[in-house]
């Protein structure tokens, strides 16, 4: 439908590992998703289907059912800078942190004012 190769599909299991923290809601819990990722010029489309374990994914699931968890934004440096305005507007930023090789990523809680959450990252 989309004119692209069949995406790999695989699962991430996003834990805490030494260096690289992955938390839900200030806490390590661990969950895993099976996901696809498919490149589209400069957009991105990942599909994950999640486990029962709590976790950003679960309780959007939960609430909603399925539908758009997130929009994600690379922002490179200014990273910090647009988590603390977040902040400053009320937005839960603690949601879901990760840190992989390379990159973090930061899911703020932003259903409430614009109906879907945010995905923060330095770069992909």
């Amino acid at each position: 439908m989309l004119n692209i190769p069949e995406p790999k599909i695989w699962t991430n299991h996003l834990k805490s590992d030494g260096e690289y923290p992955y938390t839900y809601r200030g806490k390590d819990i661990p969950c895993e998703l099976q996901m696809c990722v498919i490149e589209m010029g400069n957009w991105v489309l990942e599909l994950h289907q999640v486990d029962n374990t709590p976790s950003t994914f679960r309780e959007f699931q939960d609430k909603h059912g399925y539908g758009v968890h997130h929009l994600g934004f690379e922002v490179g440096d200014a990273r910090d800078e647009v988590i603390r305005e977040l902040k400053e507007m009320g937005i839960d930023t603690n949601r879901t942190i990760g840190v992989y090789p390379g990159s973090s990523w930061t899911i703020v809680d932003s259903e409430e004012l614009l109906g879907v959450n945010l995905n923060i990252k330095p770069k992909r």
